[in-house]
């Protein structure tokens, strides 16, 4: 695809994907190109109209001159998302500064999101100062004079080990990011204030968090869930700031989960005819993929049919009925698990269950009203079992 004139800049911009297929966006973090979003678009062109693009100063896009804000970046997406599909809603989802960028457009033109997933970002600045500090820096030494502690925030430092070229390709893209591009947007973030305009979106919205984030910490994706009406949120761990290179199964079975959950908001039939796909990605996202596989590499022939029978029905019609979130039947599952005295079922979907949005707050206060409803001796089995399965982690309650 060409490049593009929208806004004002000149945008590099990619498609993939069948015509007619739901069309999703995806918008790069500070630092990164478009690339960045190659794990998932590689699942996804498929069964999904791909848009990715390099934020203006980024990638291919050309520098221009600072003095834009996050509502100009939102302006230029709206350009592009107009250019490229015609004025109709669009899956947005974007990490970071992409994930601001979402926020703003979802504010600023809710008829072009059909659904939002901002993933390792803040909707308010704390420090603006570091920011200013920030671009002074970048734009005296270039992006390698924060090279490296940029890089120790965007991986858990056990991926260098075990996967070292994820780690060096995303310091590729980082240090061809032109200083003036990168110190602009931190310009840009510098002024950041989204918090009071989220209580007006409209857009269903997922919320993705990285557990082990040091450059946008759990708490301030908490604070956009709590502001935008009815959001979700998943949190990955172990994941620092990057997460779709550093967990790309995870955030990719997730993301593909969550469109075909919102499928109706673009006109798309509410009853699937791929419920084995969908129910793979479903089952995937909620229970990882590393368990689904080798559950589906144990079966065998003789148990094969059982599989594909979890998968369409369980997982397919059942967990992705948008009727309910996936947090309220996280919590549905596991009280159903405590009354069937069904420990091992229990315990594989605890985890899950706090990534699809639990608290241990609540889930305490699901297990207390179980002795209510369901008896004293299956609420003791319940806590015992939540002991096993996160140990001292139970009880951080924060």
């Amino acid at each position: 695809m060409p490049d593009i004139v929208v806004n004002g800049v000149t945008l590099n911009a990619e498609v993939r994907g069948p015509d007619g297929a739901p069309p999703v966006v995806f918008s790069n973090s500070l630092g990164t190109t478009r690339e960045m979003w190659a794990p998932q678009i590689a699942a996804m062109a498929g069964r999904f109209r791909c848009l990715s693009y390099d934020t203006r100063g980024h990638g291919r896009s050309p520098v221009v001159s600072a003095g834009f804000g996050i509502a100009d970046l939102a302006d230029d997406l709206a350009a592009l998302i107009e250019h490229t599909f015609g004025a109709v809603p669009v899956h947005v989802v974007g990490l970071s500064l992409g994930g601001m960028t979402g926020m703003a457009l979802a504010i600023r033109r809710p008829d072009l999101v059909a659904s939002l997933t901002p993933m390792a970002t803040f909707c308010k600045t704390v420090s603006p100062p570091s920011w200013v500090e920030r671009a002074a820096t970048v734009r005296a030494g270039g992006v390698e004079a924060i090279s490296d502690m940029i890089m120790s925030r965007w991986f858990t430092p056990g991926l260098s080990q075990s996967r070292p070229e994820v780690v060096a390709e995303a310091r590729r893209m980082l240090l061809a990011t032109p200083r003036e591009g990168y110190a602009a947007c931190c310009d840009a973030i510098r002024d950041l204030d989204l918090l009071a305009g989220l209580a007006g979106v409209l857009a269903p919205t997922l919320v993705f968090s990285g557990a082990d984030d040091p450059a946008s910490p759990p708490a301030l994706q908490d604070e956009i869930r709590a502001a935008i009406p009815g959001a979700g949120l998943v949190r990955l761990s172990p994941a620092a700031h990057i997460m779709n290179l550093e967990q790309s199964e995870q955030t990719t079975a997730h993301l593909i989960a969550w469109l075909d959950h919102n499928r109706s908001r673009l006109g798309q039939p509410a009853s699937r005819p791929a419920l084995l796909d969908e129910g793979l990605a479903n089952r995937k996202a909620v229970l990882g993929a590393a368990h689904v596989e080798r559950s589906l590499a144990q079966a065998g022939a003789f148990s094969a049919p059982w599989q594909e029978f979890i998968m369409r029905t369980a997982w397919g019609e059942v967990w992705g009925d948008p009727a309910l979130p996936w947090k309220t039947r996280s919590l549905l599952t596991l009280q159903t698990m405590v009354a069937l005295n069904r420990e091992e079922e229990f315990k594989l979907h605890l985890r899950p269950a706090l990534n699809n949005g639990v608290s241990l707050v609540e889930l305490r206060a699901a297990m207390i009203q179980a002795a209510v409803y369901i008896g004293v001796p299956a609420a003791n089995n319940a806590f015992r079992w939540v002991k096993d399965v996160l140990g001292d982690e139970a009880n951080d309650l924060a």
